[in-house]
């Protein structure tokens, strides 16, 4: 599904149980990057501050990304997925396979959108969301081919993994909160019409937070979704309350700028 003005990658896999779509671990604290230095005949600027500016073209190499591109070199894909865990481990393993044309890309000037920085080769798009420049470390979406960016299932299903996870009190990383890294989509403006009635309303969860109060956990093997219905895709998965009662609950997900947001949970 190529969702128009987003991020995005390419492919899916709907199926359950596909190996690399669960996490790798769930960490205690959070993964905070210390600076790399520049190695001599690295193609690659020295690190410099994450600011970029608002639109138009980015000469240096964020600091984010610098400290990214660093570990690319050096880290096994197991290392990557756990660094990475805003992105779905199985999308981490196939964007990041072949480090040189990803480090080719960001070693050309940059161009920055209000959303997005995209670096570019004829083989290879790579690009970070804006917001990722803040936390430090910003882990890119990469295309090949000169495609767009693209975000698919596997990155709906990570988005709800993540979300219960928080739900249940063992976020994927300890930085992992709603204030810094939203996954529920905005009360407003108010866009929400997954059924196509073209009366849209604010997003139920936005509205009522508190839907999923009680988790106490749930079957991340037996997360599955639908295909998607224009931009928006539904996820179910058994949740397990305090109470020790299984019901699989299904989330509906809406395509934006960031990728994926939680629009509401049922029943």
């Amino acid at each position: 599904m190529a969702i128009s003005g987003a991020f995005a990658l390419t492919g899916c896999d709907s199926a359950v149980g596909i190996p690399n779509d669960e996490p790798v671990q769930v960490t205690t604290a959070s993964t905070t990057p210390t600076a790399v230095p520049s190695t001599p005949g690295s193609t690659l600027a020295p690190a410099t501050s994450s600011a970029a500016p608002s639109v138009g073209p980015v000469a240096e190499l964020p600091a984010a990304v610098q400290h990214w591109a660093a570990d690319l070199k050096t880290s096994t894909v197991a290392q990557l997925q756990a660094k990475c865990w805003t992105i779905a481990p199985k999308n981490v393993a196939e964007m990041y396979a072949d480090e040189q044309p990803i480090l080719a890309a960001l070693a050309q000037p940059g161009t920055a959108t209000r959303d997005a920085i995209t670096w570019k080769t004829r083989t290879t798009t790579v690009a970070v969301d804006r917001a990722a420049l803040d936390t430090g470390y910003a882990c890119p979406r990469v295309a090949s081919a000169g495609a767009d960016i693209e975000y698919d299932d596997a990155d709906a299903r990570h988005t709800v993994r993540r979300y219960l996870a928080r739900s249940v009190g063992a976020p994927l990383d300890a930085a992992d909160k709603e204030s810094t890294y939203p996954l529920v989509c905005k009360a407003s403006p108010a866009t929400w019409d997954p059924t196509g009635t073209g009366k849209s309303s604010a997003a139920p969860l936005a509205t009522n937070p508190g839907k999923l109060t009680g988790a106490a956990k749930f079957a991340d093997q037996e997360i599955h979704s639908d295909p998607p219905r224009g931009d928006y895709i539904a996820v179910d998965v058994p949740v397990t309350n305090s109470a020790g009662t299984t019901q699989t609950r299904v989330f509906t997900l809406a395509a934006g700028p960031q990728g994926y947001c939680i629009g509401d949970v049922s029943p």
